[in-house]
């Protein structure tokens, strides 16, 4: 259980750094990180820093819309489960 926690936040720093390396890339009109590797590291658990990147850097705000609260009450949902199961 402990190494699925350090995974969780180990993606969830990885996700935030991206948002934020990707706004700075936007601001300097430098070749961007896609919105695919974005959303994947969403998706395989960094939904947390993902929003918390995407509002801290005021960052694909208009683009991804409630696409990161859905995958993020996803995760609460499978992680409970997850932990309620004890596995």
């Amino acid at each position: 259980m402990n190494y699925l926690i350090a995974i969780l936040i180990i993606l969830n720093l990885l996700s935030f750094v991206t948002f934020g390396i990707d706004k700075y890339l936007a601001i300097r009109k430098k070749r961007r990180i896609s919105e695919n590797r974005l959303l994947l590291l969403t998706i395989v658990g960094g939904s947390v820093g993902s929003l918390a990147g995407q509002k801290l850097f005021n960052h694909k705000t208009s683009k991804f819309k409630g696409v990161l609260w859905v995958v993020l009450v996803t995760h609460i949902f499978v992680f409970s489960a997850v932990l309620w199961r004890g596995y």
